[in-house]
């Protein structure tokens, strides 16, 4: 009693950290923080620039700023269709996976018996992973770019740093990948468990009137021994008869 209370406080624990996770990774979308970079000359001069997935934009020293999307879609790169898609199912998985988890969690007893709630939890964890692993590949990627981009000196373009919004995602992707992982080891150590304890029974049958018993090994060994006591009956039955007719043979010599 002691075990399942704590495991239904770790998923409770688990379940709110994936929650403000995927919060996290959810609100570094609409910002335009992803990249940045600042353009210091005289004081009239001054601006700021931003950049992310959809858009790029302005501000100068005097509070005004103008954000203009990216033209057209489909010239847009590879690289920005790929992070663009890598981030849109970080957040779809990691809403799922909270669906999933209300359901399987113990406090809330609406997936059934304890095995089922087990193995829906356990496919809430996976889920969290996926949506951790797809977040953190997202800001990864353009975290590489953009460093790499600005340590070349033959890059000559507008050169850009690490936005306050790579740094959200990276902790939102982290504390997905940490609460799916857990969720994952003690909901796939509790579903293993409950499948090993079973053991499939078969019925005995009956040959020739008689019954033919079934003789399981350990739950280690997949073999199956099956000893019909008939065999040895009907091999004595013949030898008996066989030594009958031989007595038979020998009596009838023995007259003649």
């Amino acid at each position: 009693m002691r075990y399942r209370t704590t495991v239904m406080y770790m998923e409770i624990g688990c379940f709110v950290a994936c929650l403000c996770g995927w919060m996290l990774v959810c609100s570094t979308l609409p910002t335009p923080f992803w990249s940045y970079s600042e353009n210091s000359g005289v004081v009239i001069t001054t601006a700021d620039f931003y950049s992310n997935l959809w858009m790029d934009c302005l501000a100068d020293n005097t509070g005004a700023s103008a954000c203009k999307n990216y033209p057209s879609m489909m010239a847009l790169s590879v690289f920005l269709h790929t992070c663009r898609a890598l981030a849109v199912c970080a957040v779809i998985t990691g809403f799922f996976g909270g669906v999933l988890t209300l359901i399987g969690m113990k406090c809330t007893k609406i997936g059934g018996s304890e095995i089922a709630n087990a193995t829906v939890t356990f496919a809430a964890g996976i889920t969290y992973l996926l949506s951790g692993l797809c977040g953190m590949i997202t800001y990864s990627l353009w975290a590489n770019k953009n460093i790499t981009e600005f340590m070349d000196p033959l890059v000559m373009n507008q050169k850009y740093e690490l936005g306050a919004a790579i740094f959200i995602g990276w902790g939102g992707s982290v504390a997905l990948i940490l609460g799916g992982a857990v969720l994952t080891y003690f909901s796939g150590k509790e579903v293993l468990s409950s499948s090993s304890r079973k053991r499939p029974q078969r019925p005995t049958s009956h040959v020739s009137g008689k019954t033919r018993r079934t003789y399981m090994l350990p739950a280690s060994s997949s073999r199956m021994i099956l000893v019909p006591p008939l065999l040895y009956e009907g091999r004595q039955s013949r030898t008996t008869r066989a030594t009958t007719k031989t007595g038979q043979s020998d009596g009838r010599d023995n007259f003649v």
